[in-house]
């Protein structure tokens, strides 16, 4: 790190973001590529050259993902972005190079730099990515305290460059891709390493580094989400659907939609708003001159579009009442916390000591509540509590519910007395 970089980092150490607000700010220079933007990769020989300089290269190695959400159908990789000692950084484009399993395998043994890594971590891991230790420069952010800790935020409160805006939500999906997006792509790793080294050295300083390694263990342990059950519930506006042959619309244009959108590769929402979903679903329309009178079926949509629309819609019409979704089930878990005065009122005091204990003991060690523990484990606590309420009672129930030691060490004694005094 450069002795500019450094004074950055010692200023936002002591002041939590930024130099005091009376001392005049420097001018931030604008990062630039070290050696340019390397071409993109997107041929097999290509690859090879790359796999065989990212293996010989040496230390940590910065990885990031641009994905086309909003315009794509799922959360693939369009463009996968690579840094590290001696190889330099690469640009290599999944769409050519599909399986990138040999990369991966080459870089098992590295530390990989992700910033939000559980945003890649899914389109990474489709095309054989997957990393087997890791350092997330986001968290790592938030548990230092940082108020901003978006990429950019992070680059220019602690190294002192600007990194260039403007192209994170763009369709990455283009081809060719243009240079600017490239420029910008290319920087998003240029200094990943030189911000996880200082962000490492900051963690350290507060005697949070060991918090920090348990977290990112976690997160390169952590098995693939599962299929979500029902993703039409998801649907925006579900809320305002309560009958069951309502709910079969929205089921029946929701399937109709992604099975459309799959296979045109195209954002659902770009085939049909969810708000059009719903609206059929509360009208219930009689045809398709009923279906196009409703916000979001209008004069753009195509006859062949409404009647597809329509088809859906009465293909929910007539189902049994047998086939006809069941009202969504019970969560598993305590219910929302706004009922727990009428459910359980000694549970709703002891939720209420728990929250601001915690939010008391993450303001005194400068990090964000929810990283220091999670609020539906808070929750579950409070409202099924150990039926001896002591040290290490509480402690095996935060286990069991998934908290690090570093977190269990830090709320377990205000956690005791939160549920001791509202028993």
């Amino acid at each position: 790190m450069t002795d500019a970089q450094e004074t950055a980092a010692d200023l936002r150490t002591t002041t939590g973001g930024g130099p005091p607000d009376d001392v005049e700010k420097a001018p931030i220079p604008l990062l630039e590529p070290r050696e340019g933007i390397p071409p993109v990769v997107a041929d097999e020989d290509a690859l090879a050259r790359v796999v065989a300089a990212f293996a010989a290269g040496t230390g940590p190695v910065a990885v990031d993902a641009e994905r086309a959400s909003g315009y794509r159908y799922g959360q693939r990789a369009y463009l996968v972005q690579l840094r590290r000692e001696g190889a330099g950084s690469a640009l290599i484009d999944p769409v050519g190079c599909p399986d990138l399993s040999a990369l991966g395998e080459a870089l098992t043994s590295a530390e990989w730099i992700l910033h939000a890594a559980t945003q890649d971590l899914p389109c990474l891991r489709e095309i054989g990515m997957v990393p087997t230790s890791l350092f997330d420069t986001e968290l790592a952010g938030r548990l230092a305290g940082f108020p901003r800790v978006g990429l950019g935020a992070m680059v220019e409160s602690v190294l002192g460059y600007a990194l260039e805006k403007g192209h994170s939500a763009v369709d990455w999906s283009t081809r060719p891709l243009p240079e600017p997006w490239l420029r910008y792509a290319a920087l998003d790793v240029e200094l990943l390493v030189d911000l996880r080294d200082a962000l490492e050295k900051e963690l350290d300083r507060q005697g949070k580094l060991e918090w920090a390694r348990q977290e990112f263990d976690a997160i390169a342990a952590a098995p693939p989400a599962p299929p979500r059950k029902d993703p039409w519930r998801r649907t925006s506006g579900m809320h305002k659907v309560r009958r069951r042959r309502q709910m079969a619309v929205v089921r029946e244009l929701w399937e109709s939609r992604d099975r459309i959108a799959q296979r045109r590769d195209v954002s659902p929402g770009k085939v049909l708003g969810d708000a059009a979903i719903v609206e059929a679903a509360l009208a219930l329309p009689t045809n398709v001159h009923a279906l196009s009178a409703l916000p979001g079926y209008g004069q753009r949509m195509g006859r062949r579009q409404l009647d597809q629309w329509m088809a859906a819609v009465d293909r929910a019409k007539a189902l049994p009442e047998s086939e006809l979704p069941q009202p969504g089930a019970t969560p598993a878990g305590p219910p929302p916390p706004r009922s727990w005065a009428d459910k359980d009122p000694a549970a709703a005091a002891r939720l209420s000591a728990a929250r601001a204990a915690v939010s008391a003991l993450a303001e005194q060690l400068n990090l964000p509540q929810e990283n220091l523990i999670t609020p539906d484990t808070v929750r579950r606590l409070c409202w099924e509590p150990p039926q001896r309420r002591e040290q290490d009672a509480v402690a095996q129930a935060l286990a069991d519910y998934g908290a690090r030691p570093w977190q269990i060490e830090q709320v377990t004694a205000v956690l005791v007395t939160a549920l001791a005094a509202n028993a």
